[in-house]
């Protein structure tokens, strides 16, 4: 799967993603750094990148469509939580990924669980 890593989430859960098969580019890479969201989330619809992020801002569907883009993924992450709870995200990421693809839905990804926002069948 074609996935963009916001700035937020680092070279070690790139690494992860990229050894599970997934083709991943990052917002750093691109000098994206410090984009405003919309612009971020346009860029990817149009590469069909799937932006993985920790802004929550992203969980809003109605300023972001999830259907007009290849897929949002919020990881959550308890307060303080060390660079270990992250990549934990990261590997849960990877087993749902295994499991079903990421078709134009919102992913939130909590520890233990991932709610999914799927659109309108209307």
């Amino acid at each position: 799967m074609k996935l963009k890593l916001d700035e937020n989430i680092g070279t070690r859960g790139q690494r992860l993603l990229t050894e599970a098969g997934h083709d991943v580019s990052t917002v750093l890479e691109q000098a994206l750094s410090g984009a405003p969201d919309d612009e971020l989330f346009h860029i990817c619809a149009d590469e069909g990148r799937a932006l993985i992020t920790l802004d929550h801002d992203f969980a809003q569907t109605l300023r972001y469509p999830p259907e007009q883009s290849a897929g949002l993924v919020v990881l959550e992450l308890p307060k303080r939580a060390g660079p270990e709870a992250l990549l934990n995200r990261v590997r849960e990421l990877i087993a749902a990924l295994e499991q079903r693809p990421l078709n134009r839905e919102l992913w939130i990804i909590e520890p233990g669980r991932i709610r999914i926002h799927q659109r309108d069948s209307g």
